[in-house]
């Protein structure tokens, strides 16, 4: 029980502490909540935490919050599910709060303007490496497998050409990608057992 109560603390206040200090949404919080639960606490394996986030991204509702429900379901069930909710939802709340309250005195501040220029300056940084990040962590992880396996590889290119180039909607490169990844996964099983 002792070492529960641990984990329940140790989850929601790492999500507390990335919740209140990320700017940037979902696809900032994700790979800092990679690096406290996978690298520092080692809750996870790294293909877990890539498995949580294109889940998290695919389901409806914000990326950050559906994230935390899945590691906090992993690593402390229903309750550590509850709390990570909890801690990711708080800080916002509190923060948008307070940010409504004074929204008419700051809202043609040239100093505000200029510091929410320069954060999203580097919100697109952390976005950049987390998109780095995942698709170092998805090619080692098909570096050993079938040529078929390199399919998936190939979706991360294609999947910028469908963004930028062709103007697709994302809800179509979501389903595509899962299709192709079922696809793939059924070739492969019916390929091992020939074996």
């Amino acid at each position: 029980m002792k070492y529960k109560a641990g984990l329940y603390i140790t989850l929601f206040f790492e999500m507390l502490k990335l919740s209140a200090f990320t700017f940037g949404g979902g696809y900032v919080i994700v790979p800092l909540m990679k690096r406290s639960f996978v690298e520092k606490h080692r809750l996870l394996n790294e293909k877990e935490m890539l498995d949580y986030t294109a889940v998290a991204q695919s389901a409806p509702g914000a990326v950050a919050v559906n994230a935390a429900i899945l590691v906090g379901m992993k690593v402390g069930g229903a309750t550590g599910a509850a709390l990570t909710l909890i801690a990711t939802i708080l800080p916002p709340l509190v923060i948008i709060s307070v940010i409504a309250l004074v929204y008419e005195a700051f809202a043609s501040s040239v100093i505000v303007a200029a510091a929410l220029r320069g954060m999203r300056a580097g919100i697109c940084a952390v976005i950049a490496d987390a998109v780095i990040s995942m698709i170092a962590a998805v090619t080692k992880e098909h570096r050993q497998g079938s040529p078929l396996q390199w399919l998936r590889i190939l979706l991360i290119p294609a999947s910028f050409i469908a963004v930028f180039v062709f103007k697709l909607n994302a809800a179509v490169i979501i389903v595509a990608g899962a299709l192709v990844g079922c696809a793939v996964a059924f070739i492969s099983g019916k390929a091992g057992e020939r074996k």
